[in-house]
């Protein structure tokens, strides 16, 4: 299926087979494909660590990396904004895989209008979805390595198992009425929904932007949306409010200082963290995000 390079090594025959490329949109897509492709595909992210997926714009390297793509990774549901990353599949003639196909996505009502959430990494349980999809995709594209592949995905599913027992046992130490999350744009919907706070808001995202940054259906901060929040805030007698990696912290500090709640700290949401840190897996960003939200709440 690949293209087979004649090694210079002083005899003949030395052969390898080419490894394929994957590339994905975003650092989390990214994660799952090196999980259950391992050292026999390499995977590319076009997102850099602290990048917005839903304002981001194409540069001409993403179109010559994804020209050199044997497979495509989206998220899907409007997560990179105005469908980049499924145009640039498209252009290149490139097959694509969408992630959250099967995922029973929340939706949201803004404006009138019903609005799929896309921020579905936020629950373990759903990216289990993501990661048989890939697994899927990545055995079409290289089936000779299906045993290694469909290994690696089942300890990752073990993995993901493990760290949604390990995230309900941490929240647990916060008191129900403690339990206010606060952030800058709604990516935390499917969090607060599976580990149940903000009752008073049904299990969703407190935040003063939309589900989405950029000029998609939903995005943006409007006064009246700023007013509920800080309303929320003040009646929740919430222990702090968080900012996030990959969106500017001005409105959310704006809110904390006229409510006079702290700033908890940094959340990873729309990005992991870079390559050393705590955070530049899937997993260790749930960690550092759920022991930052435990230590400020509780």
């Amino acid at each position: 299926m690949f293209n087979l390079i004649i090694l210079s090594t002083g005899f003949t025959g030395a052969t390898e087979l080419k490894k394929p490329v994957i590339v994905a949109s975003t650092t989390q897509i990214a994660d799952f494909a090196r999980q259950v492709a391992g050292d026999q595909a390499l995977v590319k992210s076009i997102l850099a660590p602290g990048a917005d997926p839903h304002t981001y714009n194409v540069t001409p390297n993403d179109v010559q990396i994804v020209l050199g793509a044997d497979l495509c990774i989206e998220n899907g549901l409007h997560l990179e904004g105005k469908n980049w990353m499924s145009t640039l599949a498209k252009d290149a003639q490139k097959p694509l895989i969408t992630a959250t196909n099967g995922i029973q996505a929340l939706s949201i009502s803004q404006g009138g209008q019903s609005i799929p959430d896309p921020h579905a990494w936020f629950s373990p349980k759903n990216v289990a979805v993501y990661v048989n999809n890939i697994t899927r995709g990545i055995i079409a594209l290289d089936p000779g390595n299906k045993a290694l592949y469909r290994a690696r995905a089942k300890l990752f599913l073990q993995q993901l198992r493990v760290l949604d027992a390990w995230i309900r046992e941490q929240i647990n130490v916060i008191s129900p009425q403690q339990r206010i999350l606060v952030t800058t744009h709604d990516a935390f919907n499917y969090f607060c929904r599976e580990y149940r706070l903000n009752e008073q808001n049904d299990f969703l995202s407190i935040a003063p932007v939309g589900w989405s940054t950029g000029a998609e259906v939903g995005a943006g901060i409007t006064p009246e949306r700023r007013r509920k929040v800080i309303e929320s805030i003040k009646a929740s007698g919430a222990p702090a409010i968080f900012v996030e990696t990959t969106i500017n912290p001005k409105q959310i500090r704006e809110i904390a200082k006229e409510t006079g709640v702290k700033i908890g700290g940094t959340l990873y949401s729309d990005s992991m963290g870079p390559k050393g840190s705590a955070a530049e897996t899937y997993i260790g960003m749930m960690r550092e995000n759920t022991l930052l939200i435990v230590n400020s709440l509780k």
